[in-house]
């Protein structure tokens, strides 16, 4: 918890490296066929012999009962209270992709879809437009001009973009677009604060824009806009754990996530294969590495079990090429959880495992809700994990006299 009020005290720079791999959208649900989760459901020996080695638990991402996004999930995990240090999903967004910011820019996460003939939305991602697809469309955007503001469009990945508004008066006070179901028209942007009317209108113009530049795309016909943020001040990694925090990610909201934390963000491919790679080439050059793995998030979205089965197993091939680097400490967790079965994020409590000098197993056979369930470290919030980090990598000394 990077608030704790004796952590200067305690804390040390020592030469003892972590690598927290995080399994985006890791926790499952049984499937009501056959009464089991992906993990329990997924062939994956590796994941299974680590746990038996470490300290196990279950962590809540936020609080008990609400279900994050990605954003306020890794928060957790790095150690700030999600609830305390809110961010917008447009300021991840366009910080991952390299966007420099000013601090009074209202950046917003957007994204492709389809509209069907009475206006409603078929398809939330336009079929997963590929890049390619996208990046010209993103450049017709491009062209909206709306006086007074600056309208910048950036491609992000896929289906997915960044829009950013420049000028005086704007705020994030503002109401998103995207109503998140299938079935139903884009929703008006709405002032939320006194502040948000300008914003709102410039917002509303620009979507009209778009419709009529988009109307002969059959797959991406209009664009879903939410996540309107500013940057946010938040403490550094590097002053509050005195480390040199690294993060390895291919998706661009991660990176961007990384970097308002204090993290060095270190350029990888587009594949986790990649990340590895990028990790065995910097692993002498800093002592925290965060490492993020997106398929399976990805394939729960869709609801589609066996596809996040797949994901696992596909990741627990890779565990040993991670463990060959022998990191003093080895931690394996999750944003949140993202049941195929709800195909979309959870409230329910993420597996965790820690692996150390000082874990020697408890018990614990398998990788899993149930079984890291009975771990020793039990259900605890995602903002202590990095506490525990600290203290398994011998960083911190004792607190109090």
């Amino acid at each position: 918890m990077i608030d704790f009020p004796g952590l200067k005290e305690i804390v040390s720079a020592t030469p003892s490296k972590i690598v927290m791999l995080v399994v985006d959208g890791l926790g499952g649900l049984p499937h009501p066929d056959t009464g089991i989760s992906e993990l329990e459901a997924a062939n994956i020996p590796n994941l299974n012999s680590l746990a038996q080695k470490s300290a196990c638990g279950l962590t809540t991402p936020v609080i008990p009962g609400i279900a994050p996004g990605s954003g306020p999930g890794h928060l957790g995990l790095f150690g700030y209270d999600p609830v305390k240090y809110l961010i917008g999903r447009g300021v991840l967004e366009a910080l991952g992709i390299g966007v420099q910011l000013e601090d009074s820019d209202i950046a917003i996460r957007g994204n492709f879809c389809t509209l069907d003939g009475e206006g409603r939305i078929s398809d939330r991602r336009a079929g997963r437009l590929s890049s390619d697809e996208a990046i010209p469309l993103c450049m017709e955007l491009n062209s909206i001009k709306i006086p007074g503001v600056g309208i910048s469009v950036y491609p992000v990945k896929d289906y997915r973009l960044a829009l950013v508004l420049r000028g005086d008066g704007l705020s994030d006070q503002v109401s998103e677009t995207d109503p998140g179901r299938l079935g139903l028209p884009p929703v008006e942007c709405r002032a939320t604060g006194e502040l948000g009317g300008k914003t709102a209108h410039v917002v509303n113009t620009f979507l009209a824009e778009s419709k009529k530049l988009l109307t002969n795309h059959a797959k991406a016909n209009t664009v879903l806009l939410r996540g309107f943020s500013s940057l946010p001040d938040l403490p550094s990694m590097v002053d509050r754990y005195c480390l040199t925090p690294a993060a390895i990610a291919a998706y661009p909201m991660y990176r961007g996530l990384a970097s308002l934390v204090g993290m060095w963000v270190i350029p990888t491919g587009t594949e986790f294969a990649h990340e590895i790679e990028t990790l065995a080439e910097s692993f002498s050059q800093h002592d925290f590495f965060y490492i993020h793995y997106k398929p399976a998030d990805a394939a729960g979205e869709d609801g589609d079990f066996s596809a996040k089965v797949k994901a696992l197993e596909v990741l627990d091939g890779y565990l040993p090429e991670l463990l060959e680097m022998n990191p003093d400490v080895f931690i394996v967790a999750g944003d949140h959880a993202t049941p195929s079965v709800l195909a979309s994020h959870s409230w329910h409590p993420v597996p965790f495992l820690i692996c150390s000098k000082w874990t020697l197993g408890e018990g614990v056979e398998a990788f899993n809700e149930k079984d890291c369930g009975k771990g020793s470290i039990g259900q605890i919030s995602a903002t202590h994990l990095m506490l525990l980090a600290l203290a398994n990598a011998d960083k911190l000394t004792k607190f109090g006299p």
